[in-house]
């Protein structure tokens, strides 16, 4: 086996159900591996030894399975098992990692290999998932009820509260910096909710000429949100505070999920009409490399 990377980007391919391990350096893809069918997400522990993939599955063969991956040895450790369809949204907090599954209107975590919680999210089709940094308060966006959940787990285990925050039509891409989450809609002109997390409202919903949002991400100095529009092959950049459109980066057909590298100078985008990833430089904002990974990227994480 070959000299394991120092840093990785995890590129989920979901036609080809592989996970695609890229040296984000060279910009080459140096291993690949099976997973489920149909996976759309993965996320990282933060000891960066364990990736997470959500088998979603496909059309007619809903999912039901996460595969746990072994970074280092690039292998599937284990294929859990849910009592829950379709998992999606992935999102990590140290060694624990919160996800959805759209088929069963739910919201858990897996710590260990195994299943720790399952929580009801009472709305269809909860997509994409954010937690707070305590991990109090978790936040699904419900593409087919037009809301977000707010879980609250600050009473877990014995008193779990939730309340249903109407956003914008069909939210799917979600991040949250501070104390603000961003939800944009995936309608055509369907605008992006900016939730105050401390009063769990909608404080302003900001006007979008887009086709469709499909992420959302917050640089890591949180003064900038990357928005993907596949149908524009477009990555919008905007300013967190002034909440206008500083640059439109053109891109690859599809441009769909978004990582942002943990030093704050690239970005890097999952093309998935042209079967590639992007690198963006977050200085420049331009386009400044590119790998094609596989047949429909979308998913994707960084292994430190």
């Amino acid at each position: 086996m070959s000299a394991v990377l120092l840093a990785t980007l995890l590129v989920l391919n979901k036609a080809d159900a592989t996970l695609a391990f890229v040296d984000p350096t060279t910009m080459e893809v140096v291993a690949k591996i099976a997973t489920g069918n149909g996976p759309h997400e993965v996320a990282v522990t933060g000891d960066g030894k364990t990736a997470i993939v959500a088998n979603y599955g496909t059309g007619p063969e809903p999912g039901a399975t996460l595969s746990i991956v072994d970074v280092a040895a690039r292998a599937e450790r284990k294929r859990l098992k849910l009592p829950v369809l379709r998992p999606h949204g992935l999102y990590a907090v140290g060694q624990r990692v919160w996800f959805t599954a759209e088929g069963s209107r739910v919201a858990g975590s897996i710590v260990d290999d195994g299943v720790e919680a399952i929580f009801g999210t009472s709305a269809e089709v909860s997509h994409m998932i954010v937690t707070t940094p305590d991990q109090k308060k978790l936040y699904t966006a419900n593409i087919g009820s037009d809301s977000v959940t707010m879980i609250d787990l600050s009473g877990a285990p014995r008193v779990v509260r939730l309340k249903q925050i109407a956003a914008v039509k069909g939210p799917e891409g979600i991040d949250l910096r501070g104390e603000e989450l961003w939800a944009a809609s995936r309608a055509p002109n369907g605008g992006i909710a900016i939730i105050d997390v401390a009063s769990d409202t909608v404080k302003q919903t900001i006007a979008t000429t887009t086709k469709s949002i499909n992420r959302v991400k917050f640089t890591v100095d949180g003064k900038r949100v990357l928005v993907s529009d596949p149908p524009a092959n477009e990555v919008l950049v905007y300013d967190a505070a002034t909440r206008e459109i500083v640059k439109r980066i053109a891109t690859p057909e599809g441009p769909s999920g978004i990582v942002v590298v943990p030093d704050g100078k690239r970005a890097f985008v999952a093309c998935a009409g042209a079967g590639k990833v992007v690198a963006i430089d977050l200085e420049s904002l331009t386009v400044i490399g590119s790998v094609a990974t596989g047949n429909v990227p979308d998913g994707m994480a960084w292994a430190p």
